[in-house]
């Protein structure tokens, strides 16, 4: 009697968990209607998807796993019918009208079919693609980029914070020269800058281009010297109108984290950080270092003046366009009208998740890109991690797989794979468990160094030997804060 009280609760909590996914899909059908035909299937399921991570379902899980059921877990791309499938176990009989028509062999082929898109074809289909990040030396080293490609390098990647055009297209034009020689395809992925906020001493240290820092000192973000003496540390981002948005309490983050602080005072056109974690050796902060404000809201554009000036260049040459530091839908919706506006070809979009805004917001950013057919995000991890706190970046970096996956979105793993192998030619062990997670992402992007050869090795041999059992890992569903936000919305 126990057993069919069991199974008569499992039954009664799918029926009631179906029933509330076609009410959210109900809900949001105009939504789904103005996404490209190719998405519709893949928009619903995430709504589904998202309706089942509202709530905290690991005592179903365990019910279903104790019955030697299907507990939903690796289930993200087809979540309904796999709630149907154990239904039809169960007893219930649908009609073939009412069995959903995302099913896991639909689902796989359409992520296969979005990534090829993205990323080209790939030589091993069992590994995700292999994005290479380009440096000024590429510009005049044909060897070596023929040899990237001859190695596995999918993508190529060429971020426009850095060099040229003219270095740009010197860069292109070995690239292409390699693929006619090889017979290989490789993708051409160029990044727009974006809004990067980066530190500009002023007064003392300007000449050196640095200035040291103690724990527990008081430190001043500030667009100018008006107003200060000669001994205080004042730093500006390069970016005018921040000053005035940060208020007292707000975390500020200098170069990837390494140095720490809380705004402790608020004046006009300028603002006191009392630092309260210095983990660099020298304890210098150097002009053009990454700042972070992640409990600031940056009324700042995604899209620079910067940028609007790279997209022709971009959209002439680019196979994939990288979009930095989204945030809202407003941004995509900014860069679609700006590539509009010129008029030429329109390359497949990249959206970079790199900041708490745009984790938050990450349903309502794939349902923008997934207008478009060609559609990826990418997980910038460096950046990302600053903003979110280090120790939540492995679970929000699983979070956004899972979504992506319900949404048939590729994704990109990228920052710091194998990043002291590259450098110095030694892997660390948590390097080669990281590069292990990769294998979970449909594309891994690799960053400039002096051993990427090795790496592209190295990386392969990893993903291999991971990619085969990947889908084995069984998750737990508890409640998701991007699913209850995106549901409440």
């Amino acid at each position: 009697m126990e057993t069919k009280s069991s199974i008569e609760s499992i039954r009664e909590q799918l029926l009631a968990l179906e029933i509330k996914m076609a009410t959210e899909v109900g809900l949001r059908l105009n939504m789904l209607q103005g996404l490209h035909p190719a998405q519709f299937e893949s928009g619903k399921n995430l709504i589904e998807y998202l309706t089942l991570r509202k709530e905290d379902y690991r005592n179903l899980q365990d019910e279903l796993h104790i019955h030697g059921l299907s507990s939903l877990a690796s289930s993200e791309s087809h979540i309904h019918r796999q709630a149907q499938a154990i239904l039809e176990r169960l007893g219930k009989i649908y009609t073939e009208e009412e069995l959903d028509t995302c099913t896991y062999a639909f689902s796989k082929k359409k992520i296969r079919d979005k990534s090829q898109q993205l990323f080209g074809k790939q030589l091993l289909e069992d590994i995700p693609s292999l994005m290479v990040t380009f440096d000024s030396g590429f510009a005049d080293n044909y060897a070596l980029i023929k040899s990237l490609l001859l190695s596995g390098m999918n993508v190529a990647r060429i971020n426009c914070a850095h060099d040229d055009e003219a270095t740009w297209s010197k860069m292109i034009q070995k690239i292409k020269k390699a693929r006619k020689q090889t017979g290989l395809d490789c993708k051409i992925y160029m990044d727009l800058a974006g809004p990067k906020i980066r530190t500009k001493i002023l007064g003392k240290g300007k000449e050196e281009g640095e200035i040291k820092i103690k724990d527990k000192s008081l430190i001043w973000l500030a667009e100018d010297l008006i107003g200060f003496e000669g001994e205080e540390v004042v730093i500006s981002p390069n970016e005018s109108g921040i000053i005035s948005m940060l208020k007292k309490g707000d975390r500020v983050y200098i170069d990837d984290g390494k140095f720490g602080g809380i705004v402790e005072k608020v004046k006009k056109g300028k603002v006191g950080v009392r630092i309260n974690r210095v983990s660099s050796k020298k304890g210098l902060i150097k002009n053009e270092k990454g700042i972070n404000f992640p409990d600031t809201i940056l009324k700042i554009p995604s899209l620079t003046t910067y940028d609007k000036s790279c997209l022709p260049f971009i959209c002439e040459h680019a196979d994939l366009l990288g979009y930095s530091f989204v945030k809202t839908t407003e941004d995509i919706r900014m860069l679609r009208e700006a590539i509009k506006e010129l008029g030429g070809k329109n390359p497949s979009l990249i959206i970079k998740i790199e900041t708490h805004e745009a984790v938050d917001n990450l349903p309502y950013l794939l349902l923008e890109g997934m207008k478009h057919r060609g559609f990826g995000v990418m997980i910038a991890r460096g950046d990302l991690a600053v903003e979110i706190g280090f120790e939540r970046t492995g679970e929000i970096q699983e979070e956004i797989l899972w979504i992506c996956e319900a949404a048939h979105v590729p994704v990109v793993w990228a920052t710091q794979v194998l990043e002291s192998l590259n450098k110095s030619g030694m892997a660390t062990r948590s390097e080669i468990t990281d590069a292990g997670q990769s294998a979970n992402a449909e594309c891994v992007m690799i960053n400039k160094g002096e051993h990427t050869l090795e790496v592209i090795a190295t990386l392969k041999n990893i993903l291999k030997r991971t990619a085969s059992h990947r889908i084995k890992k069984r998750f737990r569903f508890r409640s998701l804060k991007i699913a209850e936000k995106f549901m409440a919305g």
